[in-house]
């Protein structure tokens, strides 16, 4: 089996700011028949597990495009030298925690169907508490440590829906699980 492949004819800006493009793009596909597709183009971000006591801390912020509270494990897209450096930054920028070991887990896609975005995940362990430094549209942002069972109890529930943070615990579970 061949992967089918999309000829793009010509792309286009739709819109532009700080943080993302948005795009349209007329394609060929395989069978010749023209088509339309439009996505956002994002840089890739970093999402922070950070564990202790066989639990985790978590940030809870209001989220504009679904328009409510959600939490999360801390995740952004800090100015950073690597991912790993970025990592520790947006940990430090959210909780005021810093880590003594930050184990890669993984990359993954985010919504690969829409967005070029992808994020890479980080175990945080042996955490020391400092001041946050959050940015002005982190103000609202809390946070919590709430042990394993209360956090599956959440994402069952859907209290804690963020699909990347979910995503990023089940790459944990499989580290755990297979000590890869």
């Amino acid at each position: 089996m061949t992967d089918a492949m999309i000829r793009t004819i010509s792309s286009r800006v739709v819109y532009k700011n700080a943080w993302m493009t948005v795009r349209e793009d007329e394609i060929e596909r395989p069978d010749g028949s023209p088509g339309l597709y439009g996505y956002v183009d994002k840089p890739d971000f970093v999402l922070v597990i950070p564990m202790e006591r066989d639990g985790f801390h978590l940030v809870q912020e209001y989220r504009y495009p679904i328009g409510r509270r959600s939490w999360s494990f801390p995740q952004g897209a800090a100015p950073a030298r690597d991912h790993a450096d970025e990592a520790r930054i947006e940990l430090a920028e959210e909780t005021g925690l810093t880590a003594a070991s930050l184990d890669r887990l993984g990359r993954l896609d985010n919504a690969h169907g829409t967005i070029t975005q992808g994020f890479h995940v980080y175990l945080a362990t042996g955490l020391t508490p400092g001041p946050t430094r959050r940015e002005a549209s982190e103000q609202d942002m809390t946070q919590s440590w709430v042990p394993r069972a209360e956090l599956e109890r959440m994402i069952s529930d859907g209290s804690f829906g963020d699909s990347c943070s979910i995503a990023a615990y089940a790459l944990l579970l499989l580290r755990e699980r297979t000590g890869k």
